[in-house]
This record gives structure tokens, sequence and C-alpha cells, in this order.
């Protein structure tokens, strides 16, 4: 299962995926441009020393990282979606994709996008932490798909 994340601005929450990844055995996709340096200490700070045990590719751009799918399914999260993330049905080469922090993805993105799916949320809120949203996320489909670490 991979985690793809669209143009990420905060590097706290990118570190904090690296570490949920490298805990599941996941791997990590980065669509740049990233909203801080690479280099960034917060990144490290956040995925402490589990950043050397998860695999993390970085893409140019949405071209780029859409070129790697190998005939995986592209799942979006987003808060414009209907259907409900712990309804949709996973396979066990499905990308799961997050969009930036501020601003999601872009409609040219979400119509490139086999599925798009929303984490049930209250009404009164507008979106739920990165981190926290690829952790409900991948835990999902890790669960369906059976890839749960031991």
């Amino acid at each position: 299962m991979r985690i793809a994340l669209f143009e990420p601005e905060i590097a706290g929450n990118v570190g904090a995926v690296l570490r949920l990844c490298a805990c599941v055995g996941a791997t990590v996709d980065l669509i740049e441009p990233l909203g801080f340096a690479w280099d960034d200490r917060r990144v490290r700070r956040a995925a402490m020393d589990y950043i050397d045990h998860v695999t993390v590719t970085r893409h140019a751009d949405f071209a780029a990282f859409r070129a790697t799918l190998d005939g995986g399914r592209l799942v979006l999260f987003s808060t414009k979606a209907t259907e409900s993330a712990y309804r949709f049905a996973y396979a066990p080469g499905d990308v799961l994709l997050f969009g930036k922090e501020s601003a999601g993805v872009p409609q040219a993105v979400a119509d490139a996008c086999d599925a798009l799916v929303r984490l049930p949320m209250k009404d009164a809120v507008r979106s739920m932490n990165l981190a926290t949203s690829a952790a409900l996320a991948l835990g999902e489909a890790l669960r369906q798909t059976g890839g749960l670490p031991g």
C-alpha cells in the first residue's frame, strides 16, 4: 500500500506520515513542490529514527507521480467526496492520495483519480489533520486487505 501526499506544506505532517508508514510497512510518495525544505529538521524530528525504515519517493509533479502507478487505483481522500472511506472496498495495490493542507488538490488532479472518498466527520468542522487522516485511511485500507503487520 502507498500513501501519496500532493504538495504537502507542513514538515511535521510529513514526518508523522513517514513514521506511520514505517510502522505499518507502507511506502510514501511526495508530489512536489513541497512547502518546506526537504532537509528541514522538523521532518526528521517528527519521523524520528523511523525515517530509516520507510521508502520515500519524491516526484517533480503530479504527471511524474501518475506515471508510477503501474495499474494501481488512485484513491483521493477529499472533504468534497460523498462516499465514506469506511464503505469503500480497498485493494492491495491502491495508492491513497491526500491533498495539501491548505487547499486539497486542483480539480484536474481529482478528475484523474479512480475514486474519491471522505472520512466521516461532524458537519461543524472543516477537515482533519493530514497525518490523522492518513492514519485513519491507511488503517482501514490495510485492515480490509489483510495487510496489517503481525
